[in-house]
């Protein structure tokens, strides 16, 4: 019996199933979606912080618990936890609940990461995000 999938809302450069796929991951069922009441925030890397009137702009995929449990097991990743959020599709397909990766806190301020940040809008691009969208990482 294969195993059971859930939806992952990936908002950082595994947004690109490419990269999943390198990373030994199988995504499917790929969907453009966004989570409200989050905002982006790069620091050394990327995190969703709570944001009330926002929206983070994403990727929806479909993997399994242990795929999960590898990507975000790595050396540099062990910082993420999962917390649960509701995905609605861009599409206008019904909202679903799916398993987001967040830091426990925000970035400091005086955190940055442009390189992290310039392979991220790479990433934006390759999906056809709007450019008004991308525009705001910085």
């Amino acid at each position: 019996m294969a195993e059971r999938r859930l939806d992952g809302f990936f908002y950082g450069l595994f947004m690109d199933a490419d990269l999943l796929r390198q990373s030994g991951a199988t995504p499917i069922n790929p969907r453009s979606a966004r989570a409200c009441d989050f905002a982006l925030h790069i620091g050394l890397r990327a995190t969703l912080v709570a944001s009330v009137g926002d929206c983070a702009y994403r990727m929806l995929f479909s993997l399994t618990h242990d795929e999960l449990d590898r990507l975000y097991g790595a050396a540099d990743l062990e910082q993420y936890r999962p917390e649960a959020v509701i995905a609605h599709t861009l599409e206008g397909l019904q909202p679903a609940p799916a398993l987001c990766y967040k830091l426990r806190g925000a970035p400091a301020p005086a955190e940055a990461n442009p390189e992290y940040a310039a392979r991220l809008r790479a990433a934006l691009v390759k999906l056809r995000f709007p450019a008004d969208y991308i525009a705001t990482i910085a």
